[in-house]
């Protein structure tokens, strides 16, 4: 991958010998509260082809595409994984927008995170478990992309003005056919 300089992202793998990956996999599984979630598009009201959850602080309120989501409260197995994320970025995190893609069907559009309750130049820590995928970058003003595998363990950093230049998405791959969790530690500032 090139250096650009409005792209800062650092991909770190977690050791598994450390951490217990597969458990973290098959407890987020069962232990978030998952729901089906719809957004509205030009007025339009669709189901979002995966499943979510969000958990954060008391008091913590996030809303994207229109819509306020529900605050779950943290459970046992999202603050120890937390906890990690917090020591390897060095950055404490008010809340975490868990995502399950069932199988390759599942997917997510081009964006940005860039919510006003995320502040200007927001740090997203994402970490995945399960399944790859593959998560593609777009410039919003040149012609650039580029796409980055994401496997069980690997924690993705999106910082600077990443956000500002850049636009995500998790495309679907028919050949997948098991499920991933991504969770995307945030913070809310508003």
């Amino acid at each position: 991958m090139e250096d650009y300089p409005d792209l800062l992202i650092k991909n770190i793998k977690l050791n598994t010998e450390e951490h217990d990956l597969e458990n973290w996999f098959k407890r987020t599984l069962e232990d978030i509260c998952w729901e089906e979630g719809f957004i509205k598009i030009f007025g339009k009201t669709q189901k979002i082809p995966r499943l979510q959850a969000w958990y954060a602080n008391t008091d913590i309120n996030y809303t994207y595409s229109g819509k306020k989501l529900k605050r779950n409260n943290w459970n046992e197995i999202l603050l120890k994984i937390k906890k990690v994320v917090e020591l390897e970025t060095s950055i404490k995190f008010n809340s975490v927008l868990a995502n399950l893609y069932r199988d390759g069907e599942d997917s997510m559009g081009l964006h940005s995170d860039n919510e006003k309750e995320l502040g200007s130049n927001p740090v997203i820590a994402s970490l995945s478990l399960g399944a790859s995928r593959k998560i593609f970058f777009r410039h919003k003003y040149k012609k650039i992309s580029f796409s980055l595998a994401q496997n069980q363990g690997d924690l993705l950093i999106m910082s600077g003005q990443t956000q500002s230049f850049w636009k995500h998405e998790i495309k679907k791959e028919k050949k997948v056919l098991l499920p991933r969790v991504n969770l995307t530690f945030r913070n809310i500032i508003g």
